[in-house]
């Protein structure tokens, strides 16, 4: 693992006995002593602490900055207002999924937060596609920290008072010892939270400070992606790709009136066209959730069916394991729009025999965002 990259908070990780594994060309934490299954009830019970600083943050800033990253993604980041942050997509001229992100309006910037593995396309699709009066500026000085669960908020307000005022969405810079944090309440686990982006040099001890309460424990990579499966939140590269639109994924949801066909700023974005007939005449397959029968998880990969003999698949899994809220395994997948009704019966074919399974309503656990 000599060529991976290491968080600020890399030495914290092994302090605490972390089991480190390369993702995204990062190591990074997948999980601790306690092992991934407590590490995810306690996030839904109290309150964990992730490290995210392998994820990207960017800054955009100069004179229509917003106006133009419009031209690069299908939602209103013109319409999105101060001390606001948004969920949104940059799509290829096909309408497919090249990442998905968060775009927050900090005044005089926009802060755009990442995934790890398109951080360095992402940056270079921004730089060829935004005019030359926006700047795009990676920042590599900062470390990103994420604060999830019930407990979340008072645990970080006793170091940042003012995140009580904090609601879904919101985004605010707050003072820490004298270090300025940017906070945004919000996650990737259902939960209520926070993500702080915090100076490197002051990260290790900003995590100390809030594993100092009780309540917080550190959680690893593996309970995150339990948590936003049982979330039924996308992961990029597994269930959203350039292969997928936002509308086949079920994220029609992020495409605001304004940019839709009949909006005062309709289209505009790559591969339009598809995405808003889509959205008016539906997609030919969706991202459904499902429910198999019994114990035995259906993983990434597991081929559909639409009968539990004969017959060519119809759909396939993009991501599956065991809910440890629910206490039952839970994927999501790709079938045909025929096929995507709750109540839907399918098979998926695990170590060569079909098991059943029930097409059922994302999220598989309820949110809890503080609105």
């Amino acid at each position: 693992m000599t060529d991976l990259k290491r968080t600020p908070l890399f030495s914290l990780h092994e302090e605490r006995g972390a089991r480190i594994v390369p993702f995204s060309g990062w190591e990074m934490p997948v999980q601790y002593a306690p092992g991934v299954m407590k590490e995810h009830q306690h996030t839904r019970a109290a309150a964990g602490l992730f490290d995210v600083s392998h994820m990207g943050q960017v800054i955009l800033r100069g004179d229509g900055a917003a106006e133009a990253l419009e031209a690069l993604v299908p939602v209103d980041v013109v319409g999105l207002a101060e001390g606001r942050q948004r969920y949104a997509l940059f799509t290829n001229d096909d309408g497919g999924i090249l990442d998905d992100l968060m775009v927050a309006n900090r005044g005089d910037h926009l802060l755009l937060v990442v995934n790890a593995a398109r951080a360095e396309h992402d940056i270079a699709h921004l730089r060829a596609g935004l005019p030359d009066a926006v700047e795009v500026e990676p920042v590599e000085d900062r470390a990103l920290i994420a604060l999830q669960g019930p407990a979340a908020e008072l645990a970080l307000s006793g170091l940042l008072p003012g995140v009580t005022a904090m609601r879904f969405m919101d985004v605010a810079t707050l003072p820490w010892v004298g270090a300025s944090l940017w906070v945004s309440r919000s996650g990737y686990t259902g939960e209520d939270g926070f993500e702080i982006s915090v100076p490197a040099a002051r990260a290790e001890s900003f995590a100390k400070a809030l594993l100092a309460d009780p309540s917080v424990q550190p959680i690893g990579l593996g309970a995150r992606d339990s948590l936003r499966l049982e979330a039924g939140l996308c992961l990029y590269g597994h269930d959203i790709d350039e292969t997928t639109t936002p509308v086949e994924a079920g994220l029609g949801w992020a495409i605001q009136k304004v940019r839709r066909t009949g909006g005062d700023r309709a289209g505009g974005f790559p591969g339009a066209d598809t995405i808003l007939a889509q959205l008016a005449d539906g997609a030919p397959r969706a991202r459904v959730g499902l429910r198999p029968d019994g114990r035995q998880p259906m993983r990434e990969g597991t081929e559909l069916f639409a009968a539990d003999t004969g017959g060519e698949a119809v759909g396939r899994v993009t991501s599956g394991g065991f809910g440890p809220t629910i206490e039952a395994p839970v994927a999501m997948g790709y079938v045909p729009a025929d096929h995507a009704t709750p109540g839907t019966r399918l098979w998926g074919e695990v170590r060569g025999r079909r098991q059943p399974a029930t097409v059922a309503p994302l999220p598989f656990v309820p949110a809890t965002f503080k609105r």
